[in-house]
């Protein structure tokens, strides 16, 4: 890795990290098309499960109180579902292919997420272990579990504060499993693991944000940090898409 993509790669987890702390979702929507782009959609998602782990479980330490624990306590455990049949696609799908396919996921469930206003009301257990399980498939595949989740916190009613604080541990447990997942299932790619330096560059950089997002979120509303993230994502995942597609090309 050069410094140059080393810069990029830190620089889209300090803005994903900010956004995280002020509302909720950020990480995974900011760094995994651009890791996608840069190391490629196997190590690059990868890397974005590992990145999504450690800062979730930073901010939760800021956030505890406001955590709503019973969900999570639903929606983890469904996650883990989700990530087996994640983990296999990963496994099977052609790297230009999951290039492709991880940024059209990116732009679908971003519509849906803007679409979604006008669903009707939907809550309890099973609504709860549909939006786990869905956002466990699409953070092993794609890294990016936030816009199943702001789906499911839209059509629940639930609480933005709530929300925001719920979503770090369970992106935490999101990240972590689909690294194990997929390290049990051989999907980590011929790459394999990132270079352990990097993991203490983004480890360094996370901390950093995390304060700094901390002073961000007392000025920024939780809905204008949201929909930064989104926007940022639709960048990103156009670019994943043209990739991929030049890959197949070339």
């Amino acid at each position: 890795m050069t410094a140059q993509m080393l810069a990029a790669v830190l620089a889209a987890v300090a803005v994903g990290t900010v956004l995280q702390r002020v509302s909720g979702t950020g990480v995974g929507l900011v760094v995994a098309p651009t890791l996608a782009v840069l190391l490629g959609p196997v190590q690059g998602i990868l890397a974005t499960n590992i990145i999504t782990s450690m800062s979730g479980a930073l901010i939760t330490l800021y956030v505890w109180k406001y955590v709503d624990w019973r969900r999570y306590a639903m929606l983890a455990p469904a996650a883990v579902i989700g990530a087996v049949p994640g983990a296999l696609v990963v496994r099977a799908v052609p790297a230009a292919w999951l290039q492709i396919s991880i940024g059209a996921l990116v732009l679908l469930t971003l519509a849906i997420t803007y679409l979604v206003r006008t669903l009707p009301h939907l809550e309890g257990p099973a609504a709860t272990g549909l939006a786990g399980t869905a956002g466990g498939f699409f953070n092993t595949t794609a890294g990016i579990a936030a816009p199943a989740m702001v789906v499911y916190a839209l059509v629940s009613r639930w609480d933005q504060r709530a929300f925001a604080a719920t979503m770090n541990p369970v992106f935490m447990t999101m990240g972590l499993v689909s690294f194990l997942v997929k390290v049990a299932f051989g999907a980590t790619g011929p790459e394999g693991l990132p270079p352990w330096w990097t993991l203490l560059a983004v480890t360094a950089t996370v901390l950093v944000a995390t304060f700094g997002g901390g002073l961000v979120a007392r000025r920024v509303s939780p809905g204008l940090g949201r929909a930064l993230a989104l926007s940022l994502a639709a960048a990103g995942a156009l670019v994943a898409i043209i990739r991929g597609a030049l890959a197949l090309i070339g």
